[in-house]
């Protein structure tokens, strides 16, 4: 018995380090080139002494200007997230068009996350065509939004969502999305969002790309859902030196 448990103890490890060591640096960095993940953008400023950083890209068959009216319409009950919608939109599907109605978007607005609106994000930087970020702090362990001008809960995560838009010679997009987080108790936080978060980031916003390159592009340029060009996914995975 005492072998087994030393066993399984050491197999635990094991892949905890595998984790850690291997897999996690590709989960925070995929699709990015080494310069952008290296490279410290504006919005890196809104969370100072950031616990937790993932830099993921794509390129998007389509110049910034039509990539933009996609990304200022995203929230629970405006065109959705363009994800998992079982998991992040209440099953109801994301937009499939942009919606001159949801086009409006200012500094200071809050995209609901769920459909009560108890939890939300909120537009910190809005640079037409070039830069969206979107901040979330939580109260935990409730879920609640809340301000982070007044006093912080004793418990809370505090992160952003960032989303970076160039230009490409080929008429092409290149967006980077950086997310930074922090949270008190720092320890627990820390671990969660090692073993969920990131993760669960990962997983949502492979999907969010597939199908942004699939909406950019037009249903019938672009073939089945999630469909990706050889070219796209070469840059992709282009480091640059």
């Amino acid at each position: 018995m005492k072998s087994t448990n030393v066993r399984r103890a050491a197999l635990a490890c094991g892949a905890a380090t595998a984790y850690v060591f291997a897999l996690r640096p590709t989960l925070l960095c995929w699709g990015a080139t080494y310069r952008e993940a290296g490279a410290r953008y504006p919005s890196d400023d809104l969370i100072e002494n950031a616990t937790s950083q993932s830099t993921m890209a794509t390129s998007l068959p389509a110049p910034p200007e039509a990539v933009w009216p996609w990304l200022v319409q995203m929230g629970n009950g405006r065109a959705g997230w363009y994800s998992w919608d079982l998991l992040d939109n209440g099953g109801r599907p994301s937009s499939d068009r942009v919606v001159p109605e949801w086009q409006d978007l200012a500094v200071g607005d809050r995209l609901p996350a769920v459909p009560s609106g108890e939890m939300y994000f909120r537009v910190e930087v809005l640079d037409p065509g070039r830069t969206l970020v979107l901040r979330s702090d939580l109260e935990l362990p409730s879920g609640r939004s809340f301000d982070p001008r007044g006093p912080r809960p004793r418990a809370y995560s505090d992160g952003i969502w960032a989303f970076h838009l160039r230009p490409l010679p080929d008429g092409c997009t290149r967006l980077v999305v950086r997310t930074r987080g922090r949270g008190e108790p720092s320890v627990p936080n820390r671990l969660f969002a090692w073993l969920f978060g990131e993760p669960a980031h990962f997983v949502m916003q492979q999907r969010q790309f597939r199908n942004l390159r699939r909406l950019v592009a037009g249903r019938a340029a672009a073939g089945p859902e999630g469909a990706e060009t050889g070219a796209a996914r070469r840059a992709d995975l282009r480091p640059l030196r």
